[in-house]
């Protein structure tokens, strides 16, 4: 664990309680100090819930490390039974309080509830949020979970959903859909919308559905070695992948693989005379390893980019990563600090990044379009509407996200190509506001410079102290599309240097151009 100024994941506790936060009918005791009870801002904020989290902490402050803590946790266990009556609790300690060692398991086990009672070892200072996602639904189906007659029906159990999942919500929805076509009903959906007394009737399913193996592979396999319940090794996200998910699970039922894609118009969209001009883009790819392996594919085969970097931030999925990376004739980043994967891109120069919140920021300082394809995500990424990532709409939504920033960068471009123009200057406003519109001024032959934005002003930041851009030059590089004109600029600061040129005209920009055409 480290301190940092932004984080891809948190420690694991926050893991525990996004499993918690997304059943029903479960409670979590986390033994905790005050300034780790931050769960109601995770949840109700960035996730918009209208409800708080089903978690209780003992908030023992500085003061109470002089005396015995453990009756404090023992309290805060028997106020969430009394209080909340779940069907089961989960009990841990927060990464502060896994230092004073008062083994929340033990002290639980001595009270005598009449409910489960499941213990939590999650190792703070060595894994995080995502292992802890794993490892909660494991014991709490290791614990309830039991073998049982199958159901009359084909079923399946959908596994992996949690609280602050990227769009976990829609693809749950999404995917019962997609079963439902094929005759396949979902026996338990679980961690989300589960409760307790719904995990102990999972054996009762044919298969699982691992839809996220960040948060529920261990939990598949011992349900695989335990419960003769085989799992699906397919994520479809993307149009090829769904096709391939519907296959696998045919094999598995003996189902029909037969089914309506008349709502599935990604494949189209990409092939369009609209979509043509996007062919080859160069895009980064950066997330939890489940989605960026899945928009690799979705980049390369099915929108025409051309993928020029990838990488994962949660080190369990560092070797798959790895292995896709060189499939794809890239080296894989596998890395927690953002300031590495912001190194990356900024050495890349892509055109376009498909990363989580924090990529979105590194893509605005540097002028690269970005779209988010996995968590962590901000208050933006819960919408309101239905926008799965999974199945044939989730390939519809997956283009639309995708396209979307390279069209309004193109966009964006030509209004600053036509800024001198009489309806699109800088004080003739928004176009439909075109009655309050103000004339251009005009002060003799001259038309006055427009304010530099704050791309030009990064632009200006970031040229070389030791080169000299002349106007006409720097008139001429503002023409070029804002999403690579940070490379085109030091592209043609390193001619110059390497000629010992001190200035740059327009002829050294044309010249620089040339050259690395070649």
């Amino acid at each position: 664990m480290k301190l940092s100024v932004w984080t891809y994941e948190g420690p694991p506790h926050v893991g525990a309680m996004r499993v918690a936060t997304g059943m029903k009918g479960l409670h979590y005791v986390l033994h905790a100090p005050q300034g780790d009870t931050y769960a109601d801002l995770l949840f109700t904020m960035i996730e918009r819930r209208n409800h708080r989290p089903p978690v209780s902490y003992t908030t023992f402050q500085a003061r109470d490390l002089g005396a015995d803590t453990a009756h404090l946790f023992k309290d805060a266990c028997q106020d969430a039974v009394d209080r909340f009556k779940p069907q089961a609790i989960i009990v841990g300690a927060s990464c502060t309080a896994e230092l004073i060692q008062d083994d929340p398991a033990g002290l639980a086990e001595t009270m005598g509830f009449d409910i489960p009672v499941i213990p939590l070892e999650l190792p703070s200072y060595q894994r995080k949020e995502n292992f802890g996602c794993d490892e909660t639904f494991f014991q709490i189906v290791r614990h309830l979970a039991k073998p049982m007659d199958r159901t009359t029906r084909v079923t399946c159990n959908l596994i992996g959903p949690t609280g602050l999942g990227f769009r976990h919500r829609d693809d749950i929805e999404e995917l019962t859909g997609l079963l439902s076509d094929m005759g396949i009903d979902v026996n338990v959906c679980a961690p989300m919308g589960a409760t307790p007394a719904d995990i102990a009737r999972m054996g009762a399913a044919h298969f699982n559905v691992l839809m996220y193996p960040e948060t529920a592979e261990a939990a598949a396999r011992w349900m695989e070695r335990n419960l003769d319940q085989p799992y699906t090794k397919i994520v479809p996200i993307g149009a090829g992948a769904t096709r391939d998910f519907i296959a696998e699970v045919a094999a598995i039922t003996g189902k029909s693989a037969l089914i309506d894609e008349s709502r599935l118009r990604q494949p189209w969209y990409a092939a369009s005379v609209d979509s043509t001009y996007l062919t080859g883009k160069r895009v980064f790819l950066f997330g939890d390893g489940t989605h960026v392996k899945a928009a690799a594919r979705i980049a390369r085969d099915e929108m025409g980019f051309e993928v020029c970097g990838m990488g994962c931030f949660n080190r369990e999925m560092a070797r798959d990563i790895r292995k896709t990376a060189k499939e794809y004739g890239v080296e894989a980043l596998i890395t927690d600090d953002y300031l590495e994967v912001e190194e990356a891109i900024e050495r890349l120069q892509p055109e376009m990044i498909l990363g989580t919140q924090m990529e979105r920021h590194i893509g605005k300082r540097l002028g690269i379009p970005c779209a988010v394809i996995s968590a962590p995500v901000h208050v933006q990424d819960f919408p309101a509407r239905y926008s799965p990532q999974m199945g044939f709409e989730g390939a519809n939504v997956i283009f639309d996200t995708w396209v979307h920033p390279l069209v309004m960068g193109l966009e964006e471009h030509l209004l600053h190509m036509f800024r001198e123009d009489f309806e699109f200057h800088d004080d003739a406003g928004a176009s439909h506001h075109g009655g309050q519109a103000k004339p251009r001024v005009v002060e003799g032959d001259q038309s006055p410079t427009p304010a530099a934005s704050p791309l030009e002003f990064s632009d200006q930041k970031n040229a070389d102290d030791n080169v000299i851009w002349l106007d006409d030059a720097e008139r001429e590089l503002k023409k070029i599309p804002f999403f690579v004109r940070g490379k085109a600029r030091r592209n043609t600061e390193s001619f110059a240097s390497e000629r010992g040129l001190a200035e740059i005209s327009i002829d050294t920009l044309y010249e620089a151009k040339a050259h690395f055409a070649r």
